[in-house]
């Protein structure tokens, strides 16, 4: 290599290692200084993990505890969904602190950043705004303003003069990654990527971007809700089941540290069709309420609509109910919605369905300070899910005074406890 492909100088790469052989296939073996000897494990010092946190409790609890010197962390959304005003707000936060943050927008201008920035309250002296989108050009502004954090607005939007095609191929977004990464590595600067997510919800670009990184996030939430999600599906210093929780505001954006209440319905009266939950969501318990409507049919296939749970799992709940409790689904259209705006997808949410669709099959409600968690099988079989007694203790602590979980051994008799404890007559529906 004759150019540097940081700095963009000739003629500064040199050896740092003789050549002693050929190993198989033509691949040149070094020598191994003293340095880079290998040395049995036992030997090797174990260096803590330092965090440093960000100012937002929701979003470093998502981390693992906060923002590790030197890592790369890919924050992924559909367009829309608050990306750039979530990080805007991580960079505020940590400029307050003193830190020196270079926020890199290749997608707005400086001006619009600012007007942003304006609106939610983070002009902060230590931020430094640029609006760049080739490579060198971003790292010399890492070299001119030495910062203590960098976020790149977005990754697929720069470009290297190294490599071929536009903006956002995958020879681009390859080279563009590894280049931030590997300055992040060798000044232990932490990065923050932003990453365009495809049609389907997956990291737009070449999977490896995602083998590159330390951490990747992923930013949910339906734009015509106020309710956003955190969530990492990969964390090389922390967990992977944790949650942050947000909204987004007239202000920009803000925690929300107890979302309890946010996933239950506002009805004082019970309601046919319905049965609250109680999820786990990495370490904390949230109830969910789950809603259940049946519509009589004529059509041959009936339609199955779901949001926010699992579609396959509902249709197997379905046949389990149709064959276990000799419950005739098959001649209505079914629709099964979470309140809020949550994706559950675990299976401790199967009775809490079954019973949901259960009380609208029958137009019984059930009593509003009752939830329900566990696990079905084929068999109609309730399986106890997991963290029960974090679940059964979050249930008392919100005033849910019957809590089912896996003391019903089949089905039927889950039922049958749901609608034994139930006051409430068949509800009669007005017509209009």
């Amino acid at each position: 290599m004759g150019r540097c492909g940081e700095c963009q100088a000739w003629g500064t790469v040199i050896d740092q290692a003789e050549t002693v052989g050929l190993a198989p296939r033509g691949v040149s073996a070094v020598k191994i200084t003293d340095a880079r000897a290998a040395r049995p494990i036992t030997e090797i010092g174990a260096e803590s993990v330092a965090f440093w946190p960000s100012g937002i409790a929701e979003f470093d609890r998502v981390l693992g505890g906060g923002i590790v010197p030197g890592a790369a962390i890919l924050l992924s959304g559909e367009p829309g969904v608050g990306k750039s005003t979530l990080l805007l707000e991580v960079a505020s936060r940590a400029a307050a602190t003193g830190q020196r943050v270079l926020y890199v927008s290749a997608e707005e201008s400086v001006s619009q950043v600012r007007l942003r920035a304006q609106r939610t309250g983070a002009l902060q002296a230590s931020l430094f705004l640029a609006a760049e989108t080739d490579l060198a050009t971003i790292l010399g502004q890492i070299d001119e303003v030495q910062p203590h954090l960098v976020i790149v607005d977005s990754v697929q939007t720069v470009s290297s003069t190294l490599s071929e095609g536009l903006a956002g191929g995958p020879s681009q977004v390859r080279e563009v990654a590894s280049t931030l990464i590997r300055v992040a590595k060798d000044r232990n600067l932490p990065v923050l990527l932003v990453g365009h997510v495809t049609k389907d919800g997956s990291i737009a670009g070449p999977r490896l971007l995602e083998h590159l990184v330390d951490v990747v996030l992923q930013f949910e939430g339906d734009r015509q809700t106020a309710l956003r999600f955190v969530r990492a599906h990969k964390n090389r210093f922390g967990p992977t089941d944790e949650v942050g929780c947000f909204e987004m505001t007239g202000e920009g954006i803000a925690e929300v540290a107890d979302p309890s209440g946010l996933f239950l319905s506002r009805a004082r009266q019970p309601v046919s069709g319905t049965c609250v939950m109680i999820a786990v969501e990495g370490r904390r318990a949230l109830p969910v309420e789950i809603q259940a409507l049946i519509v009589k049919t004529q059509a041959p296939q009936p339609r199955r609509v779901v949001n926010g749970v699992d579609g396959s799992r509902v249709a197997m709940l379905l046949a389990v109910l149709e064959r276990r409790v000799n419950m005739k689904l098959s001649e209505f259209d079914v629709y099964v919605s979470t309140v809020g705006g949550i994706r559950i997808t675990e299976p401790g949410a199967d009775l809490a369905i079954a019973l949901a669709i259960t009380s609208a099959y029958r137009d019984l409600a059930f009593p509003i300070t009752q939830a329900v968690v566990g696990e079905i099988s084929l068999a109609g079989e309730i399986r106890p899910a997991s963290s029960s007694k974090q679940r059964v203790a979050e249930a008392r602590r919100l005033g849910f005074s019957t809590v089912i979980d896996s003391e019903a051994v089949h089905l039927r008799e889950a039922i049958r406890m749901a609608f034994a404890s139930s006051t409430a007559e068949r509800i009669e529906v007005p017509v209009f």
